[in-house]
């Protein structure tokens, strides 16, 4: 496991490159400047941002356009809920194939371009439901608080309705505040019982589709993320080498202590190639 200055150190290793996008490129507010130097200097090389934002690919690109990640910064762009629509547009998949039309939304109604042209019908309660979408708290109750959600989970629960999870997160940092994501959701209802399929990283599957978007074998792809749980862990179960970005969702644990940084990778079963303090180049 290298400790690296900067992503030059290794950039020549690779062909490609997959990058998170919260806590890499940006902070969910603003985004970083060193970050956006480091896509300049990746120009030429196919690079994929790749999300675990519940919403389609293009409402994700408008987004960071405004923080000023340009078009031309990137090659493509792979959301959780660009893959959750696909799953559920296609029906290949035998869960997805008996899932029904009608959906209990749990989440804000900017995520609901994950159900756009798909023919589905949105139910009033879970009871009028066929399955629960979870894209994770709405902006109306305490972000920072489970137990809001947990009387909603539990109708859903009693109404034995299978969950698509569209954002494998468990919490992310906005800024300086941490806040609950729909992982969080999924794992309470999971443990209560519930049949819950999560879409987004760490699994494998989403590597998959991003790896066939840059026409590259995995042996050649680098990915960077800064969540042990998602990012490095999904790399690793894909086959692809990884580099773990510590000022991120483990900015406050790890604070700069590579030591700590290494034994915090053994803790969680991954080995990530590399550590860097934070993207740069």
């Amino acid at each position: 496991m290298r400790t690296l200055s900067g992503l030059a150190d290794i950039a020549s290793e690779y062909d490609g490159f997959i990058l998170d996008l919260w806590g890499v490129i940006h902070n969910g507010v603003t985004a970083y400047p060193a970050a956006l130097r480091c896509l300049q200097n990746l120009a030429g090389s196919p690079t994929l941002l790749l999300s675990n934002a519940p919403r389609r690919a293009l409402s994700v690109q408008r987004t960071i356009l405004r923080m000023g990640v340009a078009d031309t910064l990137y090659t493509h762009i792979l959301t959780s809920g660009e893959a959750t629509w696909q799953a559920l547009r296609s029906r290949s998949d035998p869960w997805f194939a008996t899932l029904g039309n009608r959906i209990y939304h749990l989440g804000p109604s900017r995520d609901r371009s994950v159900m756009d042209g798909l023919g589905t019908t949105l139910a009033a309660t879970p009871n009028a439901a066929d399955f629960l979408l979870n894209t994770g708290p709405d902006d109306t109750r305490e972000a920072a608080a489970l137990d809001a959600f947990i009387p909603e989970l539990r109708a859903c629960l009693e109404a034995k309705l299978p969950m698509i999870c569209a954002n494998p997160d468990l919490e992310i940092v906005r800024g300086n505040e941490r806040i609950l994501c729909a992982g969080s959701l999924a794992a309470w209802y999971e443990d209560a019982g519930g049949d819950v399929r999560w879409i987004g990283k760490p699994d494998p599957g989403i590597y998959t589709t991003a790896l066939a978007m840059l026409s590259l074998p995995a042996h050649r792809v680098l990915a960077i993320g800064d969540s042990l749980r998602t990012d490095i862990a999904g790399a690793n179960a894909a086959g692809v080498d990884s580099l773990w970005v510590l000022d991120g969702i483990h900015g406050d644990e790890i604070a700069g202590d590579m030591a700590r940084a290494i034994a915090s990778a053994a803790r969680h079963g991954v080995a990530p190639v590399g550590l860097i303090d934070r993207l740069k180049w």
